[in-house]
């Protein structure tokens, strides 16, 4: 093993309290939609990529007012996500910057383009990744994202640790080890190892 690839919602941090926030706080500017979200219907689109949340959370707008619904609350959460940041499970920067002395870190999340960049902006937390990618940016699939760091970076023997079945698929994409964490918002029907918490990651030091 020469490097770890991490899923970012459910695996390193959990933002939906503050992704809340931000997307209700635009979404009563619609006399379309009656109701505020809630974090149930967020915990329902863990690991999605945005058109598929936006058909999840609106599937009773156009397209086009989806589109538009998605791309105003995203800009808007990347400030909220800025200013406020989520909720670090515990112990996430010692395990990072322990695990950064030995193995080459990155991110792959299915995020809109700017996410992962509000994540490290609220949190500190970029100097320990050497790189990262998403389907905002590439519109690419999360397996061919992580494909795309893996020859970008020269790696040989990475894995990937992530919460939900699409983590589970796209490491199998990938052809590398799963590890499932099973603290985060998902279930998977397999994988190659687990951890129960974060700090679970201690044991590849």
């Amino acid at each position: 093993m020469d490097s770890i690839i991490f899923d970012l919602d459910g695996t390193i941090w959990d933002p939906i309290d503050t992704v809340l926030l931000a997307w209700n706080s635009r979404l009563k500017e619609y006399s379309q939609i009656t109701k505020k979200l809630t974090r149930t219907d967020f915990e329902g689109t863990m690991g999605l990529q945005m058109h598929d949340i936006s058909l999840k959370l609106f599937p009773y707008l156009s397209e086009d007012v989806r589109t538009q619904v998605i791309t105003e609350c995203c800009a808007v959460e990347q400030g909220y996500l800025e200013k406020y940041g989520g909720f670090l499970y515990p112990q996430v920067e010692k395990v990072l910057n322990k695990l950064s002395q030995t193995y080459q870190l990155y991110i792959v999340s299915n995020c809109q383009d700017g996410y992962i960049e509000s994540f490290y902006a609220s949190h500190r937390l970029g100097k320990y990744f050497q790189d990262y990618e998403n389907p905002g940016r590439t519109g690419l699939s999360k397996g061919e994202n992580i494909n795309l760091i893996i020859e970008r970076n020269n790696l040989s023997a990475p894995i990937y640790v992530g919460d939900t079945e699409g983590d589970l698929k796209a490491a199998r994409y990938a052809r590398i080890p799963f590890i499932y964490a099973k603290y985060g918002f998902g279930d998977v029907s397999e994988y190659d190892d687990e951890i129960e918490a974060f700090i679970a990651l201690s044991k590849f030091y």
